[in-house]
């Protein structure tokens, strides 16, 4: 009979074992690709020797096409619990050594029970992705487990962050558990996600398209909007991990974090009275305002590559976690379009969802024109903006740089939308639409009948431009709570969001409302 130590001593030498995957010769070929193995992969995400492993013995059950011979402890995925900066988080690694990564009615069942716990003790999700997509050989069996899957996503949507990092293929259903979580993060080179693969493209069109053109890092950043950030490689992925979960809670019952300040919440930079220009048609970028008003160093904007006319992303005021919206005059004039209107909406949700208070920054000169843009449903996705920022009650507050037209000023967090300060610099214009195009609708027969047309079109620009575009009667009339000096944006906002920290508010009594998606 074994005494106690040989029966340790079996264990552990099952479980070093089990912790190969699907063996050595396989965890070569994935270093061979450049690629990390699962256990790699959260060893590095996770605080050192944190990780603590759940359901690492369980195995499938099928016998079809050999698979009785293919059983791995643990199956094609391990799942377990540890710390990010000392904030316990649930983490799972598909296993790309084991058949693929393929999901399995055990992967499902396993991502199931950690998504449970992950919910039931409010913590957030993080989920690695390396997979091949469902197990071909389990049939209905796979495809329920996907469900399975896609079910707790939506359950847990706006309770715990959900975090996808793409290290691999993700194909076929296997994408849409991704989409449905909070933030996508692809490597570049190594990850790609799409419905169907290329040689599906090429049978029904007849197009020749390569893996990373049809759903690389590029692809899904810069032209889809699926993925919010394209990392460079697999480490750099899970430090932008360990970097935007600092600026989220836990749950949604908890607060946004707060760290230790580290900037002069006094500091006023005269830098900022400058940067708009004198001229309304001279651009500038809004990155430099984002950069020399929250806490040094602090901003991460997501989405940085799609729709880049709109600026989105997380920053810190005196140390506080604050969500940023604004957009770019450097990119189509700040004008909202399609793609914006849905990057900008998104990301306010999820600020409200996680009780991240928000900055808005406006200078728009209105909505995107066109045939295009109108019947690719402007309309509808411009109405995404207000619905977002008026169902959001986590304290508001708006900045208005320069342009605030017509309805690209009403969606942007205007005063009456609930916005809980308004501020303006003095080189703000809030009307229903620019001087030239009001002159043009106010003066059309004037216009026409005056002897030097141009003229007489720039007089007038200049005096309704004079009455009309600068904050004081906006200020007058309550839409805007103070003009302030630029250089004072900083002090301003930390005091505003100060105030604003207990703000209590509610919606009315309904299931849910109906956005306009």
């Amino acid at each position: 009979m074994a005494d106690n130590e040989d029966i340790i001593e079996e264990l552990k030498q099952k479980r070093a074992q089990a912790q190969l995957g699907g063996g050595r010769k396989r965890i070569e070929a994935q270093h061979a690709k450049g690629k990390l193995t699962a256990r790699e992969r959260i060893a590095l995400l996770l605080d050192e020797g944190t990780f603590q492993e759940i359901d690492s013995w369980i195995t499938h059950r099928h016998t079809d096409f050999d698979m009785d011979r293919r059983r791995f402890p643990g199956d094609s995925v391990v799942t377990g619990f540890g710390k990010i900066d000392g904030r316990t988080v649930c983490v799972f690694a598909q296993d790309f050594t084991v058949l693929g990564g393929s999901f399995s009615e055990v992967q499902g069942q396993k991502i199931g029970k950690l998504m449970d716990m992950a919910l039931e003790s409010g913590v957030p999700v993080i989920g690695l992705n390396d997979s091949v997509g469902a197990r071909i050989q389990e049939g209905v069996y796979s495809l329920a487990a996907y469900s399975e899957l896609f079910w707790r996503n939506t359950q847990a949507s706006g309770v715990i962050p959900q975090i996808s990092v793409m290290l691999g293929p993700c194909a076929g259903g296997s994408v849409y558990s991704p989409a449905l979580t909070d933030f996508i993060i692809m490597t570049r080179g190594s990850s790609h996600m799409f419905i169907t693969g290329p040689e599906v493209i090429k049978t029904v069109t007849r197009e020749e398209v390569d893996m990373e053109t049809l759903g690389g890092a590029a692809a899904h950043s810069q032209t889809s909007g699926v993925a919010h950030f394209a990392a460079d490689d697999e480490e750099a992925a899970l430090a932008l991990t360990r970097q935007l979960l600092s600026y989220l809670p836990n749950n949604n019952a908890e607060p946004a974090p707060v760290v230790p300040p580290t900037d002069d919440p006094w500091r006023m930079d005269k830098a900022l009275n400058t940067v708009v220009p004198t001229d309304p048609g001279q651009s500038y970028d809004m990155h430099t305002i984002i950069e020399r008003v929250f806490d040094l160093g602090s901003f991460l904007e997501v989405h940085a590559a799609f729709a880049q006319n709109a600026i989105v992303g997380f920053a810190r005021l005196h140390g506080q976690s604050v969500g940023v919206v604004a957009q770019q005059p450097d990119v189509l004039a700040g004008v909202i379009d399609i793609n914006a209107s849905d990057k900008i909406a998104r990301f306010i949700r999820i600020c409200d969802a996680y009780n991240v208070p928000i900055v808005t920054f406006i200078d728009s000169p209105g909505f995107m024109p066109g045939l295009a843009q109108e019947h690719g449903g402007i309309i509808r996705h411009g109405a995404k903006i207000v619905y977002a920022y008026s169902e959001a009650t986590v304290p508001k507050l708006a900045v208005v740089t320069r342009k605030a037209y017509g309805g690209a000023y009403i969606v942007m967090s205007s005063k009456y939308i609930r916005t809980d300060l308004v501020f303006a610099w003095p080189t703000a214009e809030i009307a229903v639409m620019g001087a030239e195009g009001a002159v043009n609708v106010l003066y059309r027969k004037q216009l026409k009948d005056a002897a030097n047309p141009e003229a007489a079109r720039a007089e007038l620009a200049a005096q309704f431009r004079q009455k009309f575009s600068k904050p004081y009667a906006p200020a007058a009339s309550g839409h805007v709570d103070d003009i302030i000096i630029p250089a004072e944006t900083r002090p301003r906002l930390i005091a505003a969001l100060e105030l604003l920290r207990d703000k209590k508010a509610s919606l009315p009594r309904k299931k849910h409302g109906i956005m306009p998606v």
